[in-house]
C-alpha cells in the first residue's frame, strides 16, 4: 500500500471545489431510468447517453473531479473507439469504479437488505486497477422506521465496508465508503441523526479492526434528513446544522473529505443542503457532492434518446454539476436556478 499515494488521490477528488458524478447505474437501474424518457436500455444507448456526459469536457473539467464507473462502462468505447475511461481523464477527472454486486435481503432480518460482491473482490480490483481505476465504491443500505435498523443489520454493513476498504487500499484503490441510511419512511429528524450517528460510529470502529488508513479513505454519507414522507420537513439551514452535528461526533478528522449521496433528494434540494453546510463551515473535512440521479435527471430528459438533442443533454449536465461546485464551495444561490 502507497499510503502517499492514496491520500494525493482522496484530495485530488475532494479538493478545488469540484465533486464526484456516480454514473455507476448498472443495466437494471439503467432501464428504469431509461423507461421514463421512453429509451430502450441497451449497451449501445447506455454507452451513447454516458459517452455524451464525459465529452461534455468544460462541465467536467470546471465542476467534477472524479467519474464512478459501472462494470459495463469501464471497459466500453466511445462510437470513435476511445475508451469512455480516457473520456474522463482527458476531462482532467479521476476514473473510479463501483465494486459492488448489489443488495439482497438480509436472512432472519425482515425489510433488511445487506451488500454482495466481497467473493472475487481482490481480482476484479485488479483487473480495475489495471484499466485505470483509482478510487472504488462499495454502498451498503441501511432500511430505518422506529425500530429498525437492527443491530445485526449495522454490524454487517460495517464489516463488508471494512473488509472491502482493506482489499482496495492494498491494491493501491482509494475506497469510497457508503454508509447509506435510507431517506424512505415518516422518521422525523431526530431519528435519522440517532440512526446516522450509530452507524457511523459502528463503520469506523470497524474500518479500524481491519487497519484500514483513514487519511486515504473517503465517506458517502447521507445528510440528515426527515423521512420523504414525514410531514415536519425542516428548511435547508436546519438541515445542515444537524448533519455537522453527528457528523463531528461520528467521523474521524483523519478522513480528507465527505462526498454526500443525494439519496431521492430532488435536484435542488440536494444543492441547497450542501450549499447550506458550506457556509456554516469550520469542520475538518472538505464536503462536497457524489451525485448521480441529482446530476443526471435533468440531462437524461433533455436527451431523451436522440443525437440531435447532445448540445442540450450537455447544457443540462454542466448547468447542474456547476449549481453543485458552487454549494461545495457554500457560493449557491436559489436566484441562479431561476435564471438558468
Amino acid at each position: 500500500m502507497n499510503r502517499d499515494q492514496l491520500v494525493e488521490t482522496a484530495h485530488r477528488i475532494v479538493g478545488g471545489g469540484k465533486g464526484i458524478l456516480a454514473a455507476d447505474e448498472g443495466p437494471p437501474a439503467m432501464k428504469q431510468r431509461f423507461d421514463v424518457i421512453g429509451v430502450e436500455s441497451t449497451p449501445e444507448t447506455r454507452r451513447d447517453y454516458r459517452e455524451l456526459l464525459f465529452r461534455a469536457r468544460d462541465a467536467l473539467a470546471a465542476s467534477i473531479s472524479g467519474v464512478i464507473l459501472e462494470d459495463e462502462t469501464i471497459g466500453q468505447a466511445a462510437r470513435d473507439g476511445t475508451p469512455l475511461i480516457r473520456l474522463v481523464e482527458a476531462a482532467g477527472a479521476v476514473p473510479g469504479i463501483k465494486v459492488d454486486r448489489g443488495l439482497v435481503p438480509l436472512a432472519l432480518c425482515p425489510g433488511e437488505r445487506a451488500t454482495e460482491g466481497l467473493d472475487g473482490l481482490r481480482e476484479r480490483l485488479e483487473r480495475y486497477k489495471g484499466l485505470g481505476a483509482r478510487f472504488a465504491k462499495w454502498r451498503a443500505a441501511i432500511s430505518i422506521d422506529a425500530t429498525l435498523p437492527s443491530r445485526t443489520a449495522v454490524d454487517a454493513a460495517a464489516q463488508g465496508l471494512a473488509r472491502y476498504a482493506a482489499l482496495c487500499q492494498e491494491a493501491g484503490i482509494v475506497p469510497i465508503v457508503e454508509p447509506e441510511v435510507l431517506m424512505d419512511g415518516a422518521h422525523d429528524i431526530e431519528r435519522c441523526a440517532e440512526v446516522t450517528e450509530g452507524v457511523l460510529r459502528t463503520v469506523y470502529a470497524a474500518l479500524a479492526t481491519h487497519r484500514v488508513f483513514l487519511e486515504g479513505t473517503l465517506l458517502k454519507p447521507n445528510m440528515v434528513l426527515p423521512g420523504a414522507a414525514s410531514p415536519h420537513q425542516l428548511p435547508a439551514e436546519a438541515v445542515a446544522e444537524r448533519t455537522i452535528a453527528v457528523f463531528r461526533r461520528a467521523v474521524p478528522a483523519a478522513v480528507p473529505g465527505i462526498a454526500f449521496l443525494s439519496g431521492g433528494q430532488s435536484d435542488v434540494a440536494a444543492t441547497a443542503h450542501l450549499d447550506a453546510m458550506n457556509r456554516i463551515g469550520g469542520f475538518p473535512w472538505r464536503m462536497t457532492f457524489s451525485y448521480g440521479r441529482a446530476l443526471q435527471d435533468a440531462a437524461r430528459r433533455a436527451w431523451s434518446g436522440k443525437a440531435e438533442n447532445g448540445a442540450a443533454t450537455q447544457r443540462a449536465f454542466g448547468h447542474r454539476a456547476h449549481m453543485n461546485a458552487l454549494a461545495a464551495r457554500g457560493r449557491w444561490e436559489e436566484g441562479l436556478e431561476a435564471a438558468a
